[in-house]
């Protein structure tokens, strides 16, 4: 039977986690990067967020990974979080916008699908369509004032975005620990990753982060990580990848709306069209993975 039909409630939480926590989340990181270190911020992030989580299933009686399994879960941890998250937060310490990263981060399902090719995966003409669209949507983004001002940003986003899609596809391949124990055993080892990267690169916490830049830690740890990763993780393995990385509908939106709201940012004519191109794209590229799908067979 479908995951859908056997845990509908958990599918709609699972998806509301990504659409809005997710979005919510790069103005978190904007604000926080104000007063910690970027790369060490993700790394207390993701260390704090996988080693709760790792002691809460160990509690529950889930058993230790075995060594292949953390072989596994280090290599996605690499591309998804390190890479990944880490590009964004490198961004947006960079000048970035909130807003613009979550745009650029949007073209996640078009890399999705270009990566898919690797494994065998057939696009249809529609998603096709999506992706030429979706590179002209990324031309667009790169007119806009806010990544011109930023090359830096504008690479990191850009990176970001493929290596979160090809981790995402690659991942379904990989034997990683089951259920939540995957997303802790990737948080901890990226974590791990991002904080021996913030002392080789010189980072140092010259003050302390302050009330608010705490709270952005909580939040992130407990609700950008643990909830709204673990959620994705458990969308990979019950829906299409396509379908999965379709928060990239509602992230850019819920962004947008925040950084205006709290943050006094402002995205330009270029940025506006890039966003109503790049959501076009999305769309195309994701109404094939909505029709009648088989059942997804567990290994």
């Amino acid at each position: 039977m479908p995951a859908s039909r056997r845990f509908p409630l958990l599918l709609i939480g699972a998806f509301f986690a990504l659409y809005v926590i997710w979005g919510s989340t790069y103005l978190a990181i904007r604000i926080g990067v104000q007063t910690w270190p970027p790369l060490m911020m993700a790394g207390v992030r993701f260390t704090l967020a996988g080693a709760i989580l790792f002691a809460f299933m160990r509690f529950r009686g889930a058993p230790m990974p075995t060594w292949k399994q953390w072989k596994a879960a280090g290599m996605i941890g690499f591309l998804l979080l390190a890479c990944g998250n880490g590009g964004v937060t490198l961004a947006e310490h960079a000048g970035v916008a909130s807003s613009v990263a979550a745009l650029a981060i949007a073209v996640v399902p078009l890399f999705t699908l270009l990566f898919g090719l690797l494994w065998g995966h057939r696009n249809t003409g529609l998603e096709w369509a999506g992706i030429v669209l979706g590179l002209i949507g990324i031309a667009l983004l790169n007119f806009g004032s806010n990544l011109q001002a930023s090359p830096l940003g504008a690479a990191l986003v850009i990176l970001a975005a493929a290596t979160w899609s090809f981790g995402s596809v690659w991942s379904r391949y990989l034997p990683l620990p089951p259920g939540p124990m995957a997303s802790a055993c990737e948080m901890l080892i990226a974590g791990a990753m991002m904080l021996i990267g913030s002392y080789l690169s010189g980072e140092r916490l010259t003050q302390t982060p302050g009330l608010s830049g705490w709270l952005v830690m909580a939040y992130l740890v407990i609700f950008g990580s643990i909830v709204a990763f673990s959620a994705y993780m458990y969308l990979l393995k019950n829906v299409r990848p396509a379908a999965a990385t379709s928060y990239a509908y509602v992230n850019p939106a819920v962004a947008v709306m925040l950084g205006v709201l709290f943050a006094d940012e402002h995205i330009g004519p270029p940025e506006a069209a890039a966003m109503a191109v790049i959501i076009s794209a999305v769309v195309l590229i994701g109404l094939p993975q909505w029709r009648k799908q088989k059942p997804v067979q567990k290994g």
